[in-house]
């Protein structure tokens, strides 16, 4: 299975998954039409199936377009969001699997930015291979989403999921916010010389234009605060020994930051 990163909006990352034996793709949150029609002309292929992880416009903006050009295809969701999704088709739940180039992607219900937000997981075809966590705007590169929807003991549950993932697991997020995230997170967590190193890099890829997704889980659960609660540093900074109040009060202070 081969992963595009389309940049899409002002801030957004589309994903085209391809197999490229059967040659047919599948759109992960597709915002627009547009960069997915384009590079599926470029690839030579069809758009069999779109992945959506939850509602928003900036997620589900181009289902209809791509509808209109592939009505075989399959839109897939969130049980809880039936409704929202335009043309959704099959209603995920917790531990639901999908599939796609031969490959098995594990559902998992993320509420906290919406209240129906899901997350895919596509394990890895080789035990040296990396698996490709799909997580729209639940878990960020250096961040999370905002809690819309949700509660802060529902955000600080579904990240709990996903931090248990494996450490080479590549982190598919949905927005290229890392810089700022990391902005952030040095305010909270000054003392972390794998955050700062992160922080340096960070900022000469973004100076050279350069996309910082993908992101990896290790380095998440090494520098990213929203999933760092019991880091002795960061309940110190919040004075909360408490997961979720030390996550609602870090969300907090990043809302206003």
């Amino acid at each position: 299975m081969q992963v595009y990163r389309l940049p899409a909006l002002s801030d957004n990352y589309i994903f085209l998954l391809h197999d490229p034996e059967l040659n047919v793709a599948a759109a992960i949150d597709p915002a627009v039409a547009e960069p997915v029609l384009r590079h599926l002309r470029d690839l030579g292929t069809e758009l069999v199936g779109i992945f959506n992880t939850h509602h928003h416009p900036d997620h589900v903006g181009g289902n209809r377009e791509l509808i209109q050009q592939f009505p075989q295809l399959t839109v897939y969701g969130g049980a809880e969001d039936r409704g929202r999704i335009p043309g959704q088709k099959v209603f995920l739940k917790e531990g639901d699997r999908v599939e796609f180039a031969g490959r098995a992607g594990e559902v998992f219900f993320v509420p906290g930015h919406t209240r129906a937000h899901i997350a895919y997981y596509f394990a890895p075809a080789k035990e040296e291979d990396s698996g490709e966590l799909f997580c729209g705007d639940t878990l960020f590169a250096g961040g999370c989403g905002r809690l819309f929807e949700g509660t802060a003991a529902q955000m600080v549950n579904s990240l709990s999921k996903l931090r248990q993932l494996p450490d080479n697991t590549r982190v598919w997020c949905a927005h290229e916010y890392t810089l700022k995230n990391l902005k952030f997170a040095l305010s909270v967590d000054r003392q972390n010389d794998d955050l700062r190193i992160r922080y340096s890099q960070v900022q000469e890829a973004r100076r050279q234009d350069l996309a910082t997704v993908p992101s990896l889980m290790g380095i998440e659960k090494l520098t990213n605060p929203f999933l760092r609660w019991d880091a002795e540093a960061l309940q110190s900074s919040v004075n909360s020994k408490d997961p979720v109040t030390v996550f609602a009060r870090l969300r907090g202070q990043k809302d206003r930051f």
